[in-house]
């Protein structure tokens, strides 16, 4: 897929100001949770520029070989950059959309992990059932996620807005999305039960973005580029999607005026491991849930 400066410019844009912020703080909880093997094969689905796998390689030693994928040319040139003299010995790119079935064969990974990409994907309930069918027998299969009550703060303020206007039809759909962009920590488990993982592990925690402004809020790229085109979708379109997000920005400013706008975001990372004896039914369940959601 070609390149374009603006997709270069927002990479460059994710790299230096959303990965510190948003990405770092889930991926050392997961990078905390990795069995990390003397050797192996390991995929890191949705790599982005790179991180956490160039610190996993640090934590390994020349028997680990990863294969980092993601379908964003532009995120890999810049993990490329980072990834030095270790491409093609410790480290292979590979440009796969990873919303979908992945091109690898059943049980190849000794470690298959993922950090805040699932929480991105249409279908994330097939992703975990995918990301199990590519692991090996006894291997690892660990992912970071944003769960429930992230960005709470701003989805009270929302709803308030709404609920002034007696826009209830869109407070329905705004429940349904933040439902299914941040699901509940039991639900995933129980993506992770249908894939027949074992020992299923779950650590939560929090942390807090902080912005001075309404304007620096909605301007951030955490959130430009994350989820507010979907929050403003649910508004409609024109002047009453406008109207409703410029009474959210004079809320925001009213209610902390003085003060900075605090956002909670909720994580959690799973882990779990392959049994041996699941693998029909394993395969049968991932095409279900496949098939079920797309």
């Amino acid at each position: 897929m070609p390149r374009t400066s603006k997709q270069e410019r927002l990479a460059r844009v994710y790299d230096k100001e959303v990965l510190p912020i948003w990405a770092q703080p889930f991926g050392r909880v997961l990078l905390q949770n990795m069995n990390y093997p003397e050797k192996g094969m390991l995929l890191d689905v949705g790599c982005g520029t790179g991180y956490p796998s160039m610190e996993v390689l640090r934590k390994t030693g020349d028997g680990v070989r990863i294969i980092a994928i993601d379908k964003s040319p532009p995120l890999m040139d810049l993990a490329r950059s980072k990834a030095e003299g270790l491409i093609g010995r410790r480290i292979f790119f590979r440009t796969e959309d990873v919303s979908g079935h992945f091109s690898f064969a059943d049980n190849v990974y000794d470690i298959t992990y993922s950090n805040v990409t699932v929480n991105e994907l249409p279908n994330k309930r097939g992703a975990v059932l995918e990301m199990t069918r590519v692991t090996d027998f006894g291997g690892q299969v660990i992912f970071t996620v944003p769960v429930s009550g992230s960005w709470q703060e701003f989805y009270d303020i929302y709803r308030s807005v709404l609920t002034k206007r007696d826009r209830y039809d869109i407070i329905e759909k705004l429940d349904r999305e933040e439902a299914e962009s941040f699901p509940e920590v039991d639900v995933i488990k129980g993506w992770m039960e249908e894939a027949r993982l074992s020992d299923i592990q779950v650590q939560t925690f929090d942390f807090e973005l902080l912005f001075k402004s309404a304007r620096e809020f909605f301007y951030a790229p955490v959130v430009e580029f994350g989820p507010l085109r979907t929050w403003k979708e649910l508004a409609g379109s024109g002047d009453e999607m406008q109207d409703i997000f410029l009474d959210i920005k004079d809320a925001i400013d009213t209610i902390f005026q003085g003060l900075v706008f605090p956002v909670t975001i909720q994580g959690a990372c799973f882990s779990g491991i392959k049994e041996q004896d699941v693998l029909e039914p394993e395969i049968s369940l991932m095409e279900e849930g496949m098939d079920r959601e797309e």
